[in-house]
């Protein structure tokens, strides 16, 4: 079952990178009491991830916060040191919080994972942004196959 707009979101853990290594990071502590954006990428360096998704929301981080958003994360399924080294490769300090989904645990418990194996990726995230107010989902926009419109911050901008 996907997720929808009304929906409160599962329970999860990430693992984020930390000054002093991998930090894992529950739910609770990224969404409880606030108002985030959280978006997700199939995979950090990927093309259109790099050039266009992240730093999207990078340049945009003052303009979305300054909206009422408290936050702002991307979520990948990759592993944490991936995300770590794609965060410095994109110049990221904390306009966005990075979280690795690396099993995908929390991509399939929303269902919006699917499979990659084709591109020799395996399982990996939609593309995706939704708005999350105290854990609950406040806007969703779910990109086709193969698109980058209504994920990307120019278009949150445009709709928060």
């Amino acid at each position: 079952m996907t997720v929808k707009v009304g929906d409160k979101l599962p329970s999860a853990t990430f693992m984020t990178p930390g000054a002093d290594g991998p930090q894992p990071i529950t739910g609770d502590e990224i969404f409880k009491g606030k108002r985030v954006v959280l978006f997700a990428v199939p995979g950090a360096f990927t093309p259109t991830c790099s050039a266009r998704h992240l730093p999207g929301f990078k340049d945009h981080a003052g303009d979305i916060k300054a909206k009422g958003v408290d936050a702002i994360a991307c979520v990948s399924v990759n592993d944490v040191f991936v995300m770590k080294a794609w965060g410095k490769d994109q110049g990221i300090s904390d306009e966005v919080l990075l979280l690795a989904d690396g099993n995908g645990d929390f991509s399939k418990a929303i269902g919006l994972d699917f499979d990659g194996s084709k591109f020799g990726m395996g399982p990996r995230s939609q593309r995706y942004s939704m708005v999350v107010n105290d854990g609950v989902v406040e806007a969703l926009n779910v990109e086709e196959a193969g698109q980058f419109e209504v994920s990307s911050a120019d278009y949150m901008l445009a709709h928060l």
